[in-house]
């Protein structure tokens, strides 16, 4: 069991995380504990209510909370414009107040729609998330980024919301799919390589149990993940142009790429962030000086959990448009986080073409 608390200046109310087994059954008194409402909307989709749904609505019940559910689809689906205003219908019909608060009960898809519901809602209501997902649980519940998607792009359209409180419970990864589990691992990767060499040592070490869907060891991936992130979050919350949670895009550059350019219907954001790893990795040993061994102790992680090592045939036109509507491109130029070494991702720099244009075909584009 782990408790964080997240302080962000200029004082402003902590973001408490609770990481524990068997943590779903005490929501009710976290959700009164860190946001004092009495009434949620709980928002969540089809399948983790089926799963998970009643025992989260008997442990608000317990705790005191009412508890009107809001479904909305699975997936990336959940993340559209549409569904957002359909949210915000659906609160307004209920009546949710500044009083009441909103629960995000599944993966980070989930996770980002609730929580932009809930910082646009009345200018902003108390939110708690409750991460379903491996992939959640060590990285899109904690930082308050909250967003949905456009065609031009992932994540475009959102706001930084911290969330009052995020449940962390190990025991909700029990049904994921060994799918879902290996993109999740992909992020508990990505944090180590990119800004905590001693995760990465650790996730080395644990390969074995990582990849078999070990409970121990994937409790043991949650809690320290999150750690490395918290650190990272809480001295850079915003992102700020140099600031150090750049280095968290690690991959990410193609990996949102591939997403845009399937219609977010094709490799699971793991998946994508995964290959979109490799070739930083490739550019990092090329312009940034990272040594080749790291590289191919990186290869080594990724391939041991079943991640991918190519995208789908996708044109390289169209991964580099997509590329030039990042977050990070500065003056029209596509920009990576690359690094020199394992656990230093710097900020964002661009890169020669020809490299870059290598690194897509070697990654799986077709010219």
């Amino acid at each position: 069991m782990a408790d964080l608390r997240l302080g962000f200046p200029p004082a402003r109310p902590l973001s408490r995380v609770h990481i524990a087994r068997g943590a779903l059954a005490r929501l009710g008194a976290f959700v009164r504990g860190t946001t004092g409402a009495r009434r949620v909307a709980l928002v969540t989709d089809a399948r983790v209510l089926a799963l998970w749904g009643a025992e989260a609505r008997r442990a608000l019940r317990r705790g005191g909370v009412a508890a009107e559910v809001f479904r909305v689809p699975r997936g990336e689906a959940a993340k559209r414009p549409a569904e957002l205003a359909r949210l915000w219908d659906r609160f307004a019909a209920a009546g949710l107040s500044r009083a009441d608060g909103v629960v995000a009960l599944g993966g980070g898809s989930v996770g980002d729609l609730a929580g932009f519901a809930a910082a646009s809602w009345l200018r902003g209501v108390a939110w708690v998330c409750v991460p379903s997902t491996l992939l959640a649980q060590v990285d899109s519940s904690v930082g308050g980024k909250t967003a949905v998607d456009l065609p031009a792009g992932k994540n475009l359209v959102g706001a930084f919301h911290q969330p009052a409180g995020v449940l962390v419970d190990p025991d909700l990864l029990t049904t994921l799919p060994a799918r879902q589990r290996r993109a999740g691992l992909a992020e508990v990767i990505k944090k180590g390589f990119a800004v905590d060499a001693a995760l990465f040592a650790w996730c080395e070490r644990q390969a074995d149990g990582l990849a078999a869907g070990e409970p121990p060891a994937l409790a043991g991936a949650v809690a320290r993940a999150i750690r490395a992130k918290a650190r990272v979050v809480m001295a850079d919350e915003r992102e700020r142009e140099g600031g150090t949670r750049t280095a968290l895009n690690f991959g990410h550059t193609l990996g949102h790429a591939i997403e845009a350019a399937t219609g977010y219907r094709g490799p699971l954001h793991g998946e994508a962030v995964a290959v979109g790893m490799r070739a930083a990795a490739e550019l990092s040993v090329a312009v940034a000086g990272l040594a080749p061994e790291s590289r191919v102790r990186l290869e080594a992680m990724l391939d041991h959990v079943g991640l991918p090592v190519r995208m789908p045939p996708l044109p390289v036109a169209r991964l580099l448009a997509a590329m030039a509507r990042d977050k990070k491109r500065r003056n029209g130029r596509i920009r990576w986080v690359l690094t020199p070494r394992i656990g230093d991702a710097s900020v964002p720099r661009a890169v020669p073409s020809s490299l870059v244009r290598a690194a897509l075909l070697h990654a799986g584009a077709r010219g």
